[in-house]
């Protein structure tokens, strides 16, 4: 077995498509990259080991989520990260071709701007064996990372800047393994697909970005991958190069009573209901945002709400109130108020009023509107005859919405109802949402889908 395959542990988000990875440098010490605020995963896999962190290194400001790097260096590992990213707390500064000694492991810092403008890929080596490189938010499976964070006006100077950065990356001998930070369901521009690492060969022969015959080619490819991101990532990087916050506990969800409740909505609090789609249809509290707890929480809570006032959750029996509240402040949401004690029962008890929304099979629709929240690739790749089109981060970016008697719809119906909730509280009344998706309504309907924006 090699090196990789012994030693490196990838530890996968999946809702913010993300790997961060630990590797076991051999002497009872580990190198993280890339580790978020949500330190769980990687401190149950380096206790498995026993393993102590004493290096935590990041390929790039981060914007989806807040870096874990801090929390480790509390713990006493060296932080490790680009010179270029005037972060303003202790690290170790890297500029292109620095080398650090892990013990008989090296890792040298090359620069690849072009996702961020000071983003290092991580090079490991044993001797002068490159075992494999860590590209963050450069070279990913099948593409590279999204080149418009810093503002739409740089995108294609960055994506110029991409480019350089991966002819630099294939240089690399054809077995070097490429262990990419982003990677799908990210919303850094990573395409689908189950591979999250690779090798610098596989994608000589199958990265259509690579296959680009010039620089700019390759940036018309590249620009026109780029699909919309979370609001919240404009301001992360920033948070990032400050330092987030340490945690001195783990997140928590205090237990609030209904009248507790109301007084915070009065005062400007957030409510976020993080039930299952049929728990919120059935009864919910006015105003509040539908975000069924799964995989997604993090970037739909970043997506459509402010991080500037607290948080109030709504959950049902048996759900884990640690998951919303680590999910919340690994992307910097902090102020958490706390949940609803006994839930909706305990509402209902208050006399507090409640809403309900229609669920709706596909064969159900008839002739009332269609609202579909989907992303726009989605929209384009089939959709319903005739159904309007916004998706769901434009809803508060611009106003549009529904009108009265529409159908929601997205993929399942997770985001249908998360549009639906928003409407709802803007006041358009008497939506339904859609149970399933474009597949489902052609199967129940025998019609063909739309294609095409």
């Amino acid at each position: 077995m090699g090196f990789a395959d012994d030693h490196l542990i990838p530890l996968v988000d999946v809702g913010l498509g993300n790997s961060a990875y630990l590797v076991d440098l051999g002497d009872g010490r580990a190198l993280a990259v890339d580790a978020s605020r949500d330190l769980r995963a990687l401190r149950e896999a380096a206790d498995r080991r026993g393993l102590s962190v004493a290096f935590a290194a990041d390929t790039h400001l981060h914007a989806d989520f807040l870096t874990g790097a801090l929390q480790l260096a509390a713990d006493g590992a060296a932080v490790l990260a680009s010179a270029a990213g005037h972060r303003a707390f202790p690290h170790t500064p890297l500029a292109d071709g620095d080398e650090v000694d892990l013990g008989g492991i090296t890792l040298r810092a090359l620069a690849t701007p072009g996702h961020t403008d000071e983003h290092l890929s991580f090079l490991l080596l044993d001797g002068t064996r490159e075992l494999g490189v860590f590209t963050g938010g450069s070279l990913i499976v099948g593409s590279a990372a999204r080149t418009d964070l810093l503002g739409a006006d740089r995108a294609e100077e960055l994506a110029r800047a991409q480019y350089r950065s991966l002819q630099r990356l294939v240089t690399l001998p054809d077995a070097t393994a490429v262990w990419p930070t982003h990677g799908a369901g990210s919303f850094c521009s990573a395409p689908p697909g189950s591979e999250r690492t690779t090798t610098i060969g596989a994608q000589k022969r199958a990265n259509d970005l690579l296959a680009a015959p010039d620089e700019d080619t390759f940036v018309v490819r590249l620009l026109g991958s780029l699909g919309s991101y979370p609001s919240y990532f404009d301001r992360l990087g920033e948070i990032n190069r400050r330092g987030p916050a340490l945690l001195t506990t783990a997140p928590a969800l205090a237990p609030l009573t209904p009248a507790a409740v109301r007084a915070l909505l009065a005062n400007g609090a957030h409510l976020v209901d993080a039930r299952p789609v049929a728990d919120f249809a059935a009864g919910h509290i006015p105003g509040a945002l539908s975000n069924p707890l799964r995989p997604a929480f993090a970037s739909w809570l970043g997506w459509l709400l402010s991080d500037d006032a607290p948080l109030v959750f709504v959950l049902a029996p048996g759900q884990d109130p640690a998951e919303p509240a680590w999910q919340a402040v690994k992307i910097g949401y902090d102020r958490l108020a706390g949940q609803l004690a006994g839930g909706m029962d305990a509402w209902r008890a208050d006399g507090g009023p409640v809403e309900t929304v229609e669920l709706v099979t596909a064969d159900r629709i008839g002739t009332r509107p269609v609202l579909d929240v989907r992303q726009d690739t989605e929209y384009a790749a089939g959709h319903i005859p005739g159904a309007a089109h916004t998706e769901l981060g434009d809803l508060t970016a611009d106003g549009q919405g529904a009108g009265e008697g529409a159908v929601v719809m997205c993929g399942h119906g997770e985001r249908a109802m998360t549009a639906a909730s928003l409407l709802a509280a803007r006041g358009t009344r008497d939506l339904a949402v859609l149970v399933g998706g474009a597949d489902d309504w052609a199967k129940a309907t025998g019609r063909a889908l739309e294609d095409g924006s």
